[in-house]
């Protein structure tokens, strides 16, 4: 059963609307219309916080790292205290479990490089049909060394079928890599069920977080999670991929490294120069969010934080899905929000349009939305629209509006 939706509070309502006011971008118009950004899926705004945080670091301390000058140290400093802050929202057990890359498929191609090599051939990973591709891709490319990949079944109502999953684990099954949310459907999948199943046969757990990290409170110890991956510009910061891996977990693998890299977690799967100034923005865009929050400490306030932004934007979603399944014209993908959890994003297709071309006239209007298969190209598929143009795709933010929620059921059911 779903748990009762529960309504914001005053406090609540005024702090994102003052949050709101701080993204620069959702100042600018076109024909006079602002823009209403539902392409949050594909990469948030960013408040003024995190682009201040991004120039600062050009301004002051534009440096290499481990030099024995004042501008290297202060970058050393912020990659720790970067680590530090996405740790807490993460909830993992310290910064020494936080790397950064260039993003989350990059992360994820050198984590399945390490991974592979402690597989023999005949050993098996798990996989799922409703997984974005940079959760499947970098598994997939292990078969080329005699490594077994099979594929959890998706329902056509977006959702995992899980005693195809049952039948698919094994005592052969080393790795279980599967995505938290769906970034094409909102599904939330049941964590906790599959890593029951990959302890009892002893596999390591990779979860793909992105489409989750923005939406929902993680907590990577309750999940007991090995590996999970994550992308801060879903959640209002720099183009920057983030790893958490189980302390004293990491460096039991052969990563690709330089001889000349440091050995050991966090650092032992970063190749090269990270984009510092970038990262700096990573830990702006988590106190950004932790400063929607009430609490004591940073935690507190990031768990209070993202308990709000949930509730708003589900409430916002709810509304949404409810009224376009009123529209005949219109096909609504997936569950809806009558579950306990879901991604306050919705896909859909409308009678007689191609999804680009819907895509193209709400643009026109000021709304922006995706269309497409969104990388998870799988999902698509098993729902037979490969060869339609995929779906329209509108991911709704912490910076959505109801005014903005009538804007795109009024176009939406203007297309005739």
């Amino acid at each position: 059963m779903a748990e009762q939706q529960t309504a914001l509070t005053s406090a609540e309502v005024e702090t994102l609307e003052k949050k709101r006011a701080e993204f620069p971008s959702l100042r600018r118009t076109i024909d006079g219309r602002p823009l209403a950004y539902f392409d949050g899926p594909g990469g948030s705004q960013v408040p003024q916080s995190v682009i201040d945080a991004v120039s600062w670091y050009y301004q002051t301390c534009n440096a290499n790292s481990h030099g024995c000058f004042c501008t290297s140290e202060e970058t050393d400093q912020v990659l720790e205290d970067s680590r530090r802050v996405v740790a807490a929202f993460l909830n993992a057990e310290g910064p020494g479990q936080i790397s950064f890359g260039a993003n989350m498929t990059t992360l994820n191609f050198a984590l399945s490089h390490a991974l592979g090599r402690a597989l023999r051939p005949g050993d098996e990973v798990l996989i799922t049909q409703l997984d974005h591709e940079a959760n499947r891709g970098p598994w997939l490319n292990l078969r080329r060394s005699g490594i077994v990949v099979r594929e959890v079944a998706m329902k056509q109502d977006g959702t995992l079928d899980y005693d195809d999953f049952d039948s698919k684990i094994g005592e052969r099954t080393r790795i279980v890599a599967v995505g938290h949310a769906s970034n094409a459907l909102g599904t939330v999948n049941e964590i906790p069920r599959i890593r029951r199943a990959a302890t009892r046969v002893g596999a390591w757990l990779v979860i793909d977080a992105v489409h989750s990290a923005p939406h929902l409170s993680l907590d990577v110890q309750a999940m007991a999670a090995d590996f999970l991956m994550c992308s801060a510009y879903k959640f209002y910061g720099p183009h920057v991929g983030i790893l958490y891996a189980r302390a004293n977990l990491l460096d039991q693998f052969d990563t690709d490294r330089l001889r000349t890299q440091e050995g050991h977690a966090p650092y032992r799967i970063e190749t090269g120069t990270l984009n510092h100034a970038a990262i700096a923005g990573v830990k702006a865009a988590v106190e950004f969010i932790a400063s929607i929050g009430q609490g004591n400490g940073l935690r507190e306030k990031l768990v209070s934080a993202m308990t709000t932004i949930e509730k708003h934007e589900r409430m916002l979603a709810t509304r949404f899905h409810q009224t376009l399944q009123q529209i005949d014209s219109v096909t609504v993908y997936g569950q809806g929000f009558d579950v306990s959890h879901r991604a306050p994003t919705v896909s859909l297709a409308v009678n007689g349009w191609h999804p680009a071309e819907v895509a193209r006239e709400l643009g026109r209007q000021g709304i922006l939305v995706w269309d497409g298969d969104f990388y998870a190209a799988r999902a698509v598929e098993i729902l037979g629209l490969a060869n339609r143009g995929g779906l329209v795709r509108v991911g709704l933010s912490l910076y959505s509006t109801g005014e903005e929620i009538d804007r795109i059921l009024d176009a939406v059911a203007g297309l005739r």
